[in-house]
């Protein structure tokens, strides 16, 4: 097979063909903190070894750097830049969108390519949901300034004051004689209009959106469903060969010696030889143990015949069962690190009405991607090049980590981003992309690495475990009086700069403004790590996935435990007032009204409590603030007296802002998380034994199946007149809470230990 469209140049350099094509016009927005900086850019083609689409020629105010995202050539013809990788969020289409709708041109009349990792760009990062919020004003004001400039370029032709003048459907309109100029008539002149201050910018009113808030389908849907090639999976390269590499099944350990002679003699095989990475980042480059073949599955063949002796390392005496035995015992403890303190704990427990005390734990999860982790790397000797394509949420770091690792300098690394199948977080970590580097380096030529599923279980940078244990109080009146979580988690032991630390790994850090720590008078959140050798990273709404399980969930037991309805009480828990910024949170207050708002709201479109229901029927509800989005839930479950849970209904509530910029994608956001939320809750487990991870693939480690689906996920968003934010994450973190307070309701059995596999849910 050739290359892949994304070779091409019109994926690859759509600048360079603006000049070429007869003056093409190409606009660059540059964030600076809060100030946009905009200027024309004129771009030729780009050098062979450079950076693809890196203008080398442009017309610049002074102190601006240009990013190029629109060209309009003299043919009409407008091309659009999505820089955030693509991951299934949706991001290649609704940002675009907003361009689009600025500029006044028809959705169908637009090409979206793919941007490549490029500094122009600036931040091309897709973790955090942050990739709307960091630029949705920004890309208004591209379209918006493009718009302007071509209004401009048309009241010269004609001799007639700019404000005479309107966009719309791609063309500049006289209003008095209704003459009318397209785009691409236009383009030249436009290339020559001084840029405007972006004082005399206006945007578009939000009543007059065309675009936004329409249903878009995604850009890449036809060529998904068509099998065209898109994914890191799919890459070609003529001559290109193919490996594999074999880690330590002990996590932490690495080779000392392996048949290389005899697997280089097997069919296929190119050549085999052990890697040496480093024993103080577990993210990095792990030592390994490398084939390279002619062929994917001659490199998976020969990877059977490999004999390594291996040094397992420390990490051979962890186990799963360790690890609990031993955060039980760490609980009778003071914590290491006291996150908060307030009021009397002690005498607030004392003098409380009823108190709850209660553990509630949380396995080590995989991300399993669909797609598995894999890359394509050219190292080019005569350059001193490396070229990737990798499906990577973190191009920026991939690049700098291959540059420390093999030595090479950043300007010599060219990235190419191709669309992911999956990513979770998992794809934050550059681990994939470094190993294919160092093995091209070594073969000099084009190489793909691809893991097999069992590299993607046993490997992973995992969602870390956890273990809280809790106490709770609340007097006579129904109140929370008193609030004690001892947060046990993992950590890693990392050596920098001489100097050995223990870092939790990430999502393990429990902030101390946490609700409902700011929120309770007598309240004490305190955390101690295990040292472990598991590499963790970033899963899915990191931290906010596990703590909103177990805070809602024990909300819950407190609601019932003081008899009152658990809406009610979360509402008069969480008061008037908003909480300032504390020690977490990205330093934004909490907005007390907007969550009050969607758990009304919730509870409305559920009929919270309307219907007396049935033993072995109930319906729970919680609600979580993470990522900026304000998110509310109730499911809907049954369970039958043989504990079979079937989940009848979920309604989701968000507030992410003031637009929603494609309804459909959104919906789509909601509902994924929905299902990858209740896949995990249901399913999601590894445990390790003798430093091992004994699950293996997905007969072992199954997911959510489509008869296991909830019928119905009703999805509804409330406008507010806040910043749009992101949906990617937000809306996952309430969804283990709920369900499981419906199954407290409906059976009565409290679930405090995850997956539900682990609990009996039948009742009598």
């Amino acid at each position: 097979m050739n290359a892949p469209a994304l070779r091409s140049p019109a994926r690859r350099r759509f600048l360079a063909q603006s000049i070429a094509t007869g003056g093409g016009f190409a606009i660059g927005i540059f964030g600076t903190g809060a100030q946009a900086r905009i200027e024309t850019v004129a771009a030729t083609e780009a050098e062979p070894g450079t950076t693809a689409a890196m203008p080398n020629k442009f017309v610049r105010h002074p102190d601006f750097i240009p990013n190029a995202f629109v060209r309009i050539t003299p043919l009409g013809v407008v091309t659009i830049v999505s820089k955030q990788p693509e991951i299934g969020q949706g991001i290649k289409t609704s940002l675009p969108m907003v361009i689009a709708e600025e500029l006044e041109v028809s959705w169908k009349d637009v090409q979206i390519v793919q941007g490549d990792l490029n500094p122009a760009y600036g931040s091309q990062s897709a973790g955090g949901s942050r990739s709307t919020p960091t630029n949705y004003m920004d890309f208004h004001r591209l379209g918006a300034t493009a718009r302007t400039m071509l209004i401009q370029a048309a009241a010269q032709q004609w001799g007639v004051p700019a404000t005479e003048c309107h966009a719309a459907d791609a063309a500049v309109v006289h209003d008095a004689t209704g003459r009318k100029l397209g785009y691409g008539a236009l383009a030249s002149a436009a290339q020559l209009v001084p840029v405007p201050d972006q004082g005399s910018v206006v945007l578009k009113d939000p009543a007059n959106y065309k675009l936004i808030g329409t249903r878009v389908g995604g850009i890449d849907n036809l060529s998904v469903v068509s099998g065209k090639p898109l994914f890191g999976i799919d890459v070609r390269l003529p001559g290109m060969l193919y490996a594999t590499y074999i880690k330590c099944p002990v996590l932490g350990g690495a080779p000392v010696s392996a048949n290389l002679e005899e697997i280089k003699a097997l069919p296929g095989v190119e050549d085999a030889f052990l890697l040496e990475g480093s024993a103080n980042n577990p993210r990095g480059l792990v030592s390994g143990v490398a084939i390279v073949a002619t062929s994917t599955w001659s490199a998976f063949a020969a990877r059977k015949s490999l004999k390594v002796v291996w040094k397992e390392g420390p990490g051979a005496a962890q186990s799963s069962e360790g690890f609990a035995a031993l955060a039980k015992e760490l609980a009778t403890r003071p914590g290491q690190s006291v996150l908060r303190q307030d009021g009397d704990l002690s005498g607030a427990l004392a003098a409380a009405a009823k108190t709850i005390e209660a553990a509630y734990s949380y396995p080590f999860i995989s991300h399993a991607s669909i797609e598995p982790q894999n890359c394509t790397a050219w190292y080019r000797a005569d350059l001193g090049t490396i070229e990737f394509w990798a499906p990577t949420q973190n191009p920026a770091a991939g690049r700098d980590l291959v540059a420390t690792t093999l030595g090479l300098a950043k300007e010599k690394i060219i990235l190419h981003l191709t669309r992911s199948g999956g990513g979770f977080g998992r794809r934050l970590s550059a681990d994939y992309i470094v190993e294919a580097g160092a093995i091209a380096r070594r073969v000099k030529g084009p190489v793909k690495l691809t893991w097999t599923r069992e590299d993607d279980l046993q490997h992973d940078h995992f969602r870390a475990g956890g273990f809280h244990f809790l106490k709770g109080g609340v007097d006579a009146k129904g109140q929370v009086t008193a609030w004690h979580d001892h947060f046990v988690t993992f950590a890693n032991r990392i050596e920098q700069d001489g100097k050995s630390s223990l870092v939790p790994g990430s999502g393990a850090s429990l902030a101390g403004d946490e609700f409902p720590g700011r929120w309770v008078q007598n309240c004490l959140i305190e955390q101690t790590p295990i040292e472990c050798s598991i590499p963790m990273g970033p899963w899915r709404a990191p931290g906010s996935n596990v703590f909103a399980w177990v805070i809602q969930s024990f909300v819950d037991e407190l609601a019932h435990a003081a008899g009152r309805d658990p809406l009610d009480f979360r509402l008069d828990l969480l008061g008037e007032k908003d909480i300032v910024p504390g020690t977490g949170k990205d330093d934004l207050p909490y907005n007390v009204a907007r969550m009050k708002n969607v758990l009304r709201e919730v509870a409305r479109r559920a009929d919270w409590g309307k219907a007396t229901l049935p033993r072995g029927r109930g319906q729970g509800i919680a609600c979580h603030f993470s990522h900026r989005g304000y998110i509310a839930q109730v499911a809907e479950v049954t369970v039958s007296q043989k504990g079979e849970l079937k989940l009848d209904r979920v309604v989701v509530v968000a507030d992410i802002g003031s637009q929603i910029i494609n309804p459909s994608g959104a919906e789509n956001q909601v509902e994924g998380s929905v299902i990858d939320g209740l896949s995990t809750l249901m399913y999601c487990e590894l445990t390790l034994e003798k430093g091992r991870i004994v699950q293996s693939n997905f007969n072992d480690y199954p997911l959510l199946r489509m008869p296991t689906a909830p019928p119905r996920i009703d999805v509804h968003f409330v406008k507010t007149d806040y910043p749009v934010t992101g949906l990617g994450e937000p809306t996952l973190p309430p969804l283990a809470p709920a369900v499981c307070n419906a199954i407290f309701a409906a059976t009565g059995k409290r679930v405090r230990q995850l997956p539900l596999t682990r609990t009996d849910l039948s009742w009598t």
